[in-house]
């Protein structure tokens, strides 16, 4: 069940959701509009050649900042992180739902490539995984309406929300973009390398 306007309202009343800032008018008929931010990390690809999923890529990127008198443009094929304006949470009981805007999509931009969702317990500015699929440029301006928020109620309250130790959650509370922490799912034993699920 996907809570409506009237229930984000409620569910935002009663502290089972929380969106700061939360803009005038950003409460749409089943979801709440989200703003770009001003943090972008991308990769230097004039020096690398591939991407190893099992070692760190923090050092494969560089970030840069945005704001009202400078714009972030996203080449075709590019791609980047960047980071929504509002901080987001939910309760143990609730989940969110990143997706993007209509109009944004129609000029061939897309805001998430798989990391849509919010996880119960979790409160931060939510990544944007962002490339650019048209065969133009497509200039991105600080603060405008960048993406939009839907919520669910779990059928009951997580036993393990994530940003509890034992889930080793990575990316709990992220504030700026994060380059993928994907590596850290190996780990060595006895010279092997195995995957933790």
């Amino acid at each position: 069940m996907i809570l409506s306007d009237r229930d984000i309202k409620k569910a935002l009343k009663e502290g089972h959701i929380s969106i700061d800032p939360l803009f005038p008018k950003a409460i749409q008929p089943a979801s709440v509009d989200l703003h770009l931010g001003a943090d972008f990390l991308f990769f230097r690809t004039s020096e690398h050649v591939y991407i190893d999923p099992k070692e760190p890529i923090d050092k494969m990127m560089e970030s840069t900042r945005i704001g009202p008198k400078k714009q972030f443009i996203i080449h075709p094929g590019e791609f980047a992180l960047g980071m929504t304006y509002e901080v987001v949470g939910v309760a143990d009981h609730m989940v969110g739902r990143l997706e993007g805007k209509s109009s944004l999509g129609r000029i061939g931009l897309i805001i998430h490539a798989t990391a849509g969702y919010l996880d119960p317990g979790n409160k931060l500015k939510m990544t944007l995984e962002l490339s650019n699929i048209s065969p133009i440029p497509i200039k991105l301006y600080y603060k405008m309406p960048i993406a939009q928020m839907s919520f669910t109620p779990l059928s009951s309250s997580a036993e393990h929300p994530y940003g509890k130790k034992r889930l080793g959650s990575k990316y709990f509370g992220a504030m700026k973009p994060q380059a993928s922490q994907y590596w850290k799912n190996f780990k060595k034993n006895n010279d092997w390398i195995t995957f933790e699920g």
